[in-house]
C-alpha cells in the first residue's frame, strides 16, 4: 500500500468535485510507476459508465496496449460499485485499495460483494480504509453542498 499513490486519487476526486461530479479519483500503478490517473467525469461526458475506475483502467489498458492488467494495482477513493468492480475483475487488476466504504452502492465488502461471487472469473486481493477519512469527508460535503 502506498499512501502517496491515494493522496494522488483523492486530488482527482477533488478536481471532480470541482467539476460538480461525484467525488471518487483512481489511479492505477505497476512496479510503482504511476499509468493512469483519472476522477469522474459521467455528469461532463453524459456517460454512466465515465466513473473515475473505469476511465483509469481505459489509460492504463491503452497505455500498456493490452487489454488485461494483471500486474498492475489500483487506489480508489470510494468502495467500487458492481460496474467498476466487473470492470476489475475483466481487467485482472492484481490489487485493490480503496478510502470509503459505499453502503448504499459498493459492490465490494457491501452490497453484492462481487468478488465473492462464484461466477467471478478473478477477484483481487483488496484493503479498504486507506485515505478513508479524507475521502468520505469529500463526499460528505459535496452532497451537504448540493442539499442547500
Amino acid at each position: 500500500m502506498n499512501r502517496r499513490i491515494m493522496d494522488i486519487a483523492l486530488e482527482e476526486a477533488r478536481l471532480a468535485a470541482e467539476r460538480g461530479e461525484v467525488p471518487v479519483g483512481a489511479v492505477i500503478v505497476r512496479n510503482g510507476d504511476i499509468l493512469a490517473q483519472a476522477g469522474n467525469r459521467t455528469r461532463e461526458l453524459c456517460d454512466v459508465t465515465a466513473h473515475a475506475e473505469i476511465a483509469a483502467i481505459r489509460h492504463a489498458a491503452t497505455a500498456l496496449k493490452a487489454e488485461r492488467l494483471p500486474d498492475c494495482d489500483l487506489y480508489v477513493t470510494l468502495e467500487p460499485c458492481a460496474m467498476c468492480a466487473a470492470a476489475i475483475s475483466f481487467a485482472r487488476i492484481r490489487r485493490l485499495y480503496f478510502g470509503a466504504e459505499d453502503i448504499k452502492g459498493g459492490s465490494v465488502v457491501n452490497g453484492p460483494q462481487f468478488f465473492s461471487q462464484p461466477t467471478c472469473h478473478h477477484a483481487p486481493e483488496f484493503y479498504s480504509g486507506i485515505g478513508e477519512n479524507e475521502a468520505a469527508k469529500l463526499l460528505t460535503q459535496f452532497f451537504r453542498e448540493r442539499r442547500i
